[in-house]
């Protein structure tokens, strides 16, 4: 099973970066940098939960997937071991997916507002969807060395997407993960150039341009869909609808 990358398709000059895209794409998916991972996602497929017993896992890292032309992208934590690491899509297949989908859907972001599997006709408009960590870790708890190995992928996606105005950290992780990237950190706030945003739901920064004489673009941060925070209502649907309008905002 490969994984199907939404998309809203091709466009005009993106043909270049579609490619590159697709390169970094199969050096994240035959990725073998953690010992740890890479034995966790693999027992999870060998031993899947009983409503999943009998279906293929992907069992290896996950790329980002979405519109390459992209002026929304979405930073989550890493694969879930029952969603990703078995569909082969990030957010797609567990509850979390389920959360997102739905908003992104609601906000005019993607085509439906359901992601099931890898190949169930999801597409992406005008948004781009990551994550820090390419490989489901035991217990969604990344260790630190991890995520350093991983950043190189984030990073050459940073660069990649270049249309990018509005990054949505999906929870404190996602925003120290970003901060932490030359793309990011090293430009720095327009105000405060060192000095990281305070998480919070709703919080912003303004990044300078990826490049000099390029758009200015907009950390914006919310709490990760995680079923934890949906489940006790630290996240509710309509929080999240409010910050993708705001984000319709910036976009313009």
């Amino acid at each position: 099973m490969a994984p199907v990358e939404a998309t809203n398709g091709a466009r005009p000059g993106n043909r270049d970066r579609s490619s590159a895209l697709a390169d970094l794409d199969a050096r994240v998916e035959s990725c073998r940098r953690c010992p740890r991972l890479v034995a966790w996602r693999e027992e999870v497929a060998r031993a899947p939960r009983a409503s999943f017993a009998g279906e293929p896992y992907w069992a290896r890292p996950l790329p980002g997937f979405g519109d390459p032309c992209a002026r929304l992208l979405v930073v989550g934590l890493a694969p879930a071991a029952h969603g990703g690491n078995r569909t082969g899509r990030m957010f797609t297949g567990d509850r979390s997916g389920d959360f997102l989908i739905a908003a992104l859907h609601r906000a005019g972001f993607a085509n439906q507002p359901t992601s099931t599997a890898a190949d169930d006709g999801l597409e992406l408009w005008d948004t781009y969807v990551t994550a820090p960590v390419r490989c489901a870790p035991p217990a969604n708890r990344p260790e630190p060395d991890e995520r350093s190995r991983c950043a190189p992928y984030l990073a050459e996606e940073l660069g990649l997407l270049a249309d990018v105005r509005v990054v949505l950290a999906l929870g404190a992780f996602a925003l120290d993960s970003l901060w932490s990237q030359p793309a990011i950190h090293e430009r720095g706030a327009r105000a405060g150039r060192e000095r990281k945003p305070r998480f919070s739901h709703g919080a912003e920064a303004q990044l300078a341009p990826l490049r000099p004489g390029g758009t200015p673009r907009t950390l914006v941060c919310s709490y990760h869909p995680s079923q934890r925070n949906v489940f006790t209502g630290l996240l509710t649907p309509e929080m999240l609808d409010d910050l993708l309008a705001r984000i319709r905002t910036l976009l313009g």
